[in-house]
């Protein structure tokens, strides 16, 4: 199912729609699933998984009674949240035996996704990354308390610990993100003026020009999940990036809006063949995410509605 679907999937033996109850929550669902979705997918960094886990939810929401749900969506939320907790520990083991550098599966978002901020860094490239440094638990609290404003009491059921248990894993979380979130707001202007310069700098292959937009200790990460080329390990410094940018020298790159931000996609053949997502503080870019492995582009030929 993709994040802009409308319809719920069918629950077993079909013909739910003719059952009222099954109606109701079938409406239910329907009306909360682009936010189910954008929890999923803040919790995993992948939409794959994210999808899942929505399946996952509408089997055990079709078998709840609905008249002793006192909140639609904070139920859901917590199904949502209880099987994602569940998917990540798997995700975990997988991405021990990936090859290279793990990245999250970009999504082509919505233009409106830039004018609300604090949704538009959650699901940002940076700070999925960032959130991949946390435990499952506290990735969790951290995603619906700071994302989804959800209070201590109702994060405690979804995650089996007591409010005053949650409360503190949230403010743990909180100071090990803020250390590592990227300093400052960039404005969705700047992101693009800085973007649109390094475009130039890498099409026309101007090294000058390149390492006046990279940060001395920039990082590229290149995710090729050992199906497609990808540098092994995350290469340092803006001499070496730039080296590796070199080689992407008279591609043609396209503008995209990705996971909230600006970003550029390379295409091959007219199929995609890397989603370059970047993060900006004080004017350079000191992060380059390059997506490459094919199985992670899906989502990238049409839009994704994240919300919440």
């Amino acid at each position: 199912m993709a994040g802009t679907s409308q319809t719920a999937p069918e629950g077993p033996g079909g013909g739910m729609s003719q059952d009222g109850r099954a109606e109701s929550a079938t409406e239910a669902f329907v009306a909360h699933r682009n936010l189910l979705f954008t929890v999923a997918y803040e919790m995993l960094g992948s939409a794959t998984d994210a999808e899942d886990v929505l399946q996952e939810t509408w089997l055990r929401w079709v078998g709840v009674d609905l008249g002793t749900v006192r909140d639609q969506r904070a139920y859901l939320v917590r199904i949502t949240t209880r099987q994602a907790l569940v998917r990540l520990r798997t995700l975990g083991r997988r991405k021990e035996s990936y090859v290279g550098p793990w990245l999250p599966e970009p999504l082509l978002t919505t233009p409106d996704v830039a004018e609300d901020v604090e949704l538009a860094e959650s699901v940002s490239m940076a700070m999925l990354l960032v959130l991949e440094t946390l435990t499952p638990t506290e990735r969790a609290v951290f995603v619906l308390r700071e994302v989804f404003d959800l209070a201590y009491g109702e994060i405690a059921g979804a995650v089996d610990k007591s409010p005053a248990a949650v409360r503190q894993i949230a403010h743990r979380a909180r100071a090990h993100v803020a250390a590592r979130r990227p300093r400052g707001v960039v404005s969705p202007a700047e992101a693009r003026g800085v973007l649109e310069a390094f475009q130039r700098a890498v099409e026309t292959g101007d090294l000058q020009r390149l390492l006046d937009i990279l940060a001395p200790d920039v990082v590229l990460l290149g995710d090729g999940g050992g199906v497609v080329p990808a540098a092994l390990a995350p290469v340092v410094g803006a001499g070496g990036v730039a080296d590796v940018l070199g080689r992407f020298a008279a591609a043609s790159l396209q503008p995209a809006q990705v996971n909230g931000h600006p970003a550029l996609i390379r295409r091959l053949n007219g199929e995609i063949d890397t989603v370059m997502a970047v993060r900006i503080e004080g004017g350079l870019i000191t992060g380059l995410y390059a997506v490459r492995n094919p199985e992670k582009l899906s989502r990238m030929e049409r839009e994704t509605v994240v919300s919440r």
